[in-house]
């Protein structure tokens, strides 16, 4: 589950990483009201106006300005309220700004110039252990730096079992070219950082910038955060942070429904129980010559109404040119998945327009292929994987 970065920053906050202040506001006025505050509050006379939506680079796109008096808060929250917003992580639509993050000015003048990091923490699968990685060139794609400097890219495994250990962060911080008060400031955030990773179950943590302000202040400028689903249960407050704004609205319906379901961009629709089945399926769509338009899985209990609740996801996706059911009948027996598939397709009737492969193997295969054979449908039976991609290879021609 994406967070939006006002909410990565409480999540920072509660775990005393220092945070970049900021109010959301989802009008113009509220967004005024939300800088009077802050400088009531901090003392800062500008104020940077963050449009909140679960995509990076938002800056190039015009989601990040900043706004030097009362009046040009409220021009620039005016401008991008409402706006679809056009970032290299999102489509060529865009998404929508429903709100915007007003947030304090910290690049104030001092000592020193500020300077920004990168740094994030995330699974390394590889080792089957967290990292953090970290980088002296803040404020830039990430990718561009490891593409024309991947030696200014730095990482630290740690081991779950022991947790971040202090010649850790200060290893961190020695690599980042810290020295003094910032040295110390950055230790205690690298730190608390991983505790807030590790205590609300996340699976990646970025921020970036990470900011030395002028007087060596360490803070989370910006945040993205993933939440692990499957962790949600320990975490009921996280639930309700869930935008559905910015999630596929097909996914937001599966989820409702209880099934598992991914958007994907071919022109095949997938419905399978079994996440490994699933992706073998996918696998056999692309051999075919198609592309899986979804990851769907109906899970062990394949009935009619749960099938049909599946096709009528598939078919919201007007790219869908053929549907591979592909059931492995082992809790659920294959005749009564037949019937259901007879039952939801007579029941969407003229919904469906696409040609239906369906591969049923496992308890009543046999009785389950005589009743798709014998429903007068335009439903093809399959028995073996190959045979199931030759009738997708042919429906696509």
């Amino acid at each position: 589950m994406n967070l939006h970065e006002y909410q990565g920053k409480e999540i920072l906050s509660s775990f005393g990483v220092n945070i970049q202040r900021g109010i959301v506001a989802t009008t113009a006025d509220e967004a005024v009201e939300a800088a009077k505050k802050l400088t009531e509050e901090t003392g800062t006379g500008w104020h940077v106006i963050k449009a909140q939506v679960h995509a990076g680079g938002r800056g190039k796109g015009g989601g990040v300005k900043l706004a030097k008096n009362l009046k040009e808060v409220k021009d620039i929250a005016n401008e991008i309220i409402g706006m679809n917003l056009v970032t290299p992580q999102t489509s060529k639509e865009g998404k929508k700004v429903n709100q915007v993050l007003i947030t304090e000015d910290v690049y104030y003048p001092g000592d020193n110039e500020p300077e920004e990091y990168y740094m994030s923490v995330l699974l390394d699968r590889a080792q089957g252990k967290n990292m953090i990685m970290y980088s002296p060139e803040g404020g830039m794609d990430i990718e561009t730096v490891a593409e024309k400097t991947p030696d200014k890219i730095f990482t630290e495994v740690i081991d779950p079992a022991t947790g971040i250990l202090p010649f850790q962060a200060r290893k961190v911080a020695f690599n980042l070219g810290l020295s003094g008060q910032a040295f110390k400031e950055m230790c205690k955030f690298v730190t608390n950082l991983y505790k807030a990773y590790e205590g609300s179950d996340s699976s990646l943590f970025e921020i970036n910038p990470v900011l030395k302000t002028s007087d060596d202040k360490i803070m989370a400028v910006d945040s993205k955060v993933t939440l692990d689903d499957s962790a949600l249960f320990r975490h009921k407050d996280y639930e309700n942070m869930r935008d559905i704004r910015e999630e596929d609205a097909t996914e937001v319906e599966a989820r409702k429904a209880g099934l598992s379901y991914v958007n994907l961009d071919g022109n095949v629709g997938c419905m399978v129980n079994g996440a490994g089945l699933a992706m073998a399926t996918m696998d056999l769509i692309k051999q075919a010559g198609g592309e899986p338009a979804n990851f769907l899985d109906v899970g062990g209990t394949a009935d009619a109404k749960r099938v049909e609740e599946a096709f009528r996801l598939i078919l919201k996706d007007e790219k869908v040119e053929a549907i591979l059911i592909n059931i492995f009948g082992g809790i659920v027996r294959c005749d009564r998945v037949a019937e259901g598939v007879v039952e939801a397709y007579k029941n969407l009737g003229d919904q469906i327009k696409v040609p239906i492969i369906v591969r049923l193997q496992g308890t009543n295969a046999d009785l389950a292929k005589e009743i798709i054979d014998n429903s007068g449908l335009n439903v093809e039976s399959a028995v073996l994987f190959q045979e199931a991609a030759d009738k997708v290879h042919e429906v696509l021609k």
